[in-house]
């Protein structure tokens, strides 16, 4: 007779983490760039490479706030079993907040007025 795999429940805390993190990441995301796209003065502060211009610093900065909530999330949840689906629904909520941040005509709502010239 074969003997069952016997399975241990190990909690999911760390899958949320980092779930969670990637959702604050791209949330972040969002926001810096909407930000950059509204303020000439905090697109400029972002610009911290001439050729990308201010998505070097919108890019960096939610690269590091993912990293940043991951490691603190994955020691706060690390031995705790979380209701998965809040977890998953938190993080797309957060995801689709960051990538509407990034459509173009949605930044361009918040945008700054710049004036047109006119061809003569």
């Amino acid at each position: 007779m074969i003997d069952p795999i016997l399975q241990e429940d190990r909690p999911n805390g760390p899958v949320a983490a980092v779930l969670i993190a990637g959702g604050l990441g791209s949330a972040t995301l969002g926001l810096m760039t909407i930000l950059a796209e509204s303020s000439k003065s905090v697109g400029a502060a972002l610009n911290w490479w001439n050729p990308a211009g201010s998505l070097t610093g919108v890019a960096l900065l939610s690269s590091a706030v993912f990293f940043v909530a991951w490691l603190k999330l994955h020691f706060i949840f690390r031995r705790k079993q979380l209701s998965f689906t809040r977890v998953a629904v938190l993080a797309l909520v957060l995801l689709g907040l960051g990538l509407l941040g990034t459509f173009p005509p949605f930044y361009d709502l918040f945008g700054v007025d710049t004036p047109k010239t006119v061809a003569q």
